[in-house]
């Protein structure tokens, strides 16, 4: 990355660069990429925590260990990786680096992959196996706290984290009803996995129509999106409803803040509970394990697929990342080497 984004990202504002490998020194390790993810949260990191540029590009990746001098990662075993759009990397899994700028939290480097059944492909720890995840599990359980019988409604409902929610939202006994970009979207939702209604805010007034598809109002409202979808959403909110802040991507690419009526009144009037979160709280509560447990459980059992829409080759991450903050991915978007 050589120059912060100014609006959408462009192919401008990146530059692939060949740099030389350093020796591997005791307790290093050389690792190579099978696949990339590409996610929301580096469109914002490096101007919210100020990192400098000319920068790699944030982001995590699942690689084989090529060349190692430490024994806890022998050579031909996998790590989950968060060193960005390398390549190739020499990385010493004991080092750390903050995710965010409020520390003390941190997040290792290198962690050991978790062991898959042959017929599951690693792309997983990426995604319903990883970070978005556990993002999901609890995101939902633990913020909204959801009832069996309530109703659930998802915003950004198509891609890795809302898909994810929808179908946990189903199997805990909710009514769910996603908001996604296109009747495509939709669609997917509804007959693949399982959302009992979804709605195109493109096509529709989202306030009305989220009338029709949850007549009994909103208990739980897990939102990735922000703006002015979240708002009509709060509108159709429920006596003590919850939500869950995830993210807010439809403002992340504006140049100019979106000016919104006041949430204030409605929180008052309604006595919602309104939660954001980092899904790094839950390394430290000794819970992340515990939700890549239960959504391993899920998709062995067939409660839960995963969804992903994959780009080949390191060269196009610039590309995927772009099409996935243009809403061009349905569930999780990897870049295979």
């Amino acid at each position: 990355m050589t120059r912060h984004f100014q609006g959408m990202p462009t192919l401008e504002d990146f530059e692939l660069k060949v740099e030389p490998l350093p020796n591997l020194k005791d307790g290093e390790i050389l690792i190579k990429p099978e696949f990339w993810s590409v996610d929301p949260y580096a469109r914002i990191y490096p101007i919210s925590f100020g990192y400098k540029l000319p920068m790699t590009m944030l982001g995590s990746h699942v690689s084989e260990v090529l060349e190692s001098r430490n024994p806890q990662f022998p050579v031909g075993s996998h790590v989950i990786s968060y060193t960005g759009w390398r390549d190739v990397s020499v990385v010493d899994p004991e080092g750390h680096y903050y995710t965010y700028g409020s520390g003390p939290t941190a997040l290792p480097k290198v962690t050991a992959a978790m062991e898959l059944p042959e017929h599951m492909s690693r792309s997983l720890l990426l995604g319903s196996l990883g970070m978005p995840g556990v993002t999901a599990y609890w995101g939902l359980h633990d913020i909204c706290q959801p009832q069996p019988g309530e109703t659930l409604v998802v915003s950004g409902a198509a891609g890795a984290v809302g898909s994810l929610v929808g179908q946990l939202g189903r199997v805990a006994g909710l009514r769910v009803v996603g908001i996604t970009g296109s009747q495509e979207k939709c669609d997917h939702l509804v007959h693949n996995l399982g959302f009992d209604a979804a709605i195109n805010y493109r096509k529709n007034n989202v306030k009305t129509a989220l009338r029709r598809a949850a007549p009994r109002g909103v208990d739980c409202y897990f939102d990735n999106v922000g703006g002015l979808i979240s708002h009509a959403v709060l509108m159709n909110m429920n006596m003590h409803g919850r939500i869950s802040v995830c993210g807010a991507i439809t403002g992340y690419n504006d140049t100019s803040p979106i000016l919104l009526p006041a949430l204030q009144p409605t929180m008052v009037a309604f006595q919602l509970k309104m939660e954001g979160f980092f899904v790094w709280r839950w390394l430290h509560r000794g819970l992340w394990q515990e939700g890549l447990d239960k959504m391993k459980t899920l998709l062995e059992d067939g409660q839960i697929k995963n969804e992903e829409t994959i780009v080949n080759g390191f060269e196009n991450l610039p590309h995927a990342f772009i099409g996935m903050l243009q809403g061009g991915n349905v569930g999780k978007m990897i870049v295979k080497a």
